[in-house]
Parts: structure tokens; sequence; C-alpha cells
């Protein structure tokens, strides 16, 4: 394992015993234990009493010869579909529509003399998804909210993404909020209008549908909402590579009193986390993972968004 800094999933603990434990685990200012361990690789699991809490653990170790010790922890990153070529980072809202546009990234891949090769049996023509019934549906409820510009705002897109929603019986949901279709709008608007057009809604729909699949999976009493430690197992399965600081943020921003997770709010946290990780990969030119903004930039980055 040594080397290894993915976080353990909860199966680990299923199929190791623990090799030494605290004797007495109740609701104490302070306790501390003492263990003779032979040598081998461990992992030492701090916890408090009762769960959200926060600690102070202190860890010392006495071994005849040099020990190793390292924190278990992802490295931060985001899976992405395919390596695109970088265009002009997204700096200004209303340069967003020509300088990078990730709505048509994954589909234009083929640009600028790159050759590529698609299956057309797993991607279907534009046609024949027009034809589909959800096509044909989403096209009718976004024209009639719409209308004549085909561009919708905040409060309109509450209205679309409502109307498609309350019709997933299974899902419970109160649908969204106005405050989280802004956020929604800000991130996917990619030219800077306030608004979208049926393209952005559709690429956005298309996430929330696989975000929803995960959403489901882990809701298993159907209460409409997930707990903190299913929130860090969804964020994986979303392709989405954190450390717990991260997550820990996550929580205290998402989650409610009892650190529970609704649909809303977790929507609301992906959208944000994958324009997120999108915007970074523009700035990183080099990709080194480390990007330089001035206070304009910074400012006209998180703002809007």
């Amino acid at each position: 394992m040594h080397g290894t800094k993915h976080h353990l999933q909860k199966d680990f603990f299923l199929y190791n015993a623990s090799k030494a434990r605290s004797k007495t685990y109740i609701n104490m200012r302070e306790i501390s234990e003492r263990f003779r361990l032979p040598p081998s690789e461990y992992v030492v699991i701090p916890s408090t009493y009762e769960p959200h809490q926060e600690g102070e653990f202190i860890l010392r170790v006495f071994s005849e010869k040099r020990s190793l010790s390292e924190e278990v922890e992802n490295m931060i990153e985001a899976e992405r579909p395919s390596k695109k070529k970088k265009g002009k980072p997204i700096i200004f809202v209303s340069d967003r529509a020509n300088s990078n546009k990730e709505l048509t990234a994954d589909e234009d891949a083929g640009k600028d003399g790159e050759k590529t090769h698609v299956d057309e049996k797993k991607r279907p023509s534009a046609k024949a998804r027009e034809g589909s019934e959800e096509e044909k549906q989403f096209r009718n409820i976004f024209r009639q909210i719409a209308g004549d510009d085909m561009e919708i705002n905040a409060e309109e897109l509450r209205n679309v993404l409502n109307n498609v929603v309350k019709k997933h019986k299974d899902l419970k949901t109160e649908g969204f909020e106005l405050e989280s279709c802004r956020s929604m709008i800000a991130l996917m608007d990619t030219d800077g209008s306030g608004k979208i057009n049926f393209d952005e809604f559709r690429h956005l729909w298309d996430k929330i549908k696989s975000w929803q699949k995960i959403f489901k999976r882990y809701d298993t009493d159907h209460s409409g909402t997930i707990n903190s430690y299913e929130m860090r197992n969804a964020v994986n399965d979303a392709g989405f590579r954190l450390n717990n600081q991260l997550y820990d943020i996550i929580t205290m921003r998402y989650a409610d009193k009892n650190m529970n997770i609704d649909f809303d709010s977790f929507i609301c946290c992906f959208v944000r986390l994958d324009a997120m990780f999108r915007a970074f990969h523009a700035f990183d030119k080099d990709g080194d993972g480390i990007i330089k903004l001035n206070v304009l930039e910074w400012l006209q980055l998180t703002m809007y968004a």
C-alpha cells in the first residue's frame, strides 16, 4: 500500500481487521493509548465520538529503524473525456464564446487538421437524436418558455428544469431554487449574455442526467438526500478526485444542519466543480497544475460564477 494515497473505501475495513484500537471509546475530553506492533505497514485512523466533529490528534512513532508516514489523500483532478487543443483561457465573460467554448469542444475535436475516428453505432446522428421523443419534449418545453429568440434566463431555466424533473416520480425533490439556476446560467453561459440557448441547455441537461443517476444510486432510502460520506463516493463516481480538505468544504457549503445534501444542492455542487475544473484547465496552458491570475481576472472568473 506504500505510495498509494487513494482514499480507502468502506470495503477495505470490511475485509481488513484492526490490529489495535482504543480500549475505551466514550465521550471523554482526552484519550491516549500506547501500542507495540511488529514492523509492517499500518493505516492510522483517528476519529471523534460523534460524527462531523473537529478534534486534535497527536501520533508518535518510535522505531529502531527509519520509518515513513504520509497522509492518505487523493490527487486533485477531474476525468477528461479526451485531450483537446487548448484555446485562449476564459478570462472575460464577453470573450467566452470566441476564446474557449467548451460546449462544442467534445464534438469538434477533429478540427484544425486533427483526424478523429468516431464509431457511428455509438454516437447517433444529429437527425436521429433530434427525432427522439426526449429531444422533441425538450424542444417543445424550451420553445414555449424561451420564445422566438430561443434563449432562457435563470427564472426560465428553473421552469424548464422543474417541468422535466417533476416527471421523474422516483426522484424526491422540490425542484431547483432560483439561486441554483443563476449559478447554472453563469457557469454554462458561453457568450456573456446572461442567458443560454438550446444547445447550451441540452449540454447542461445531459450532465444533470448523468449526475442524477449517481444521486439515485446513493439515495437508497429515497429520502431525496444523501449524507456526507455518500457525497464523497458520489463525487468520485462523477470523475472528480478531491482531497479531504475539499470534501470538508463541500459539506460545509452544500449540506444542511444534519450533514445531508439534497438533489438541488447536489447538482449545484457538481455544476460548479465541472465548470471550475474546465476553467482551470483553460488557464493551465502548459499543464503543470499551476495558473497565474491578476486581481481583475480572478474577480471576473469568480464573481459571475
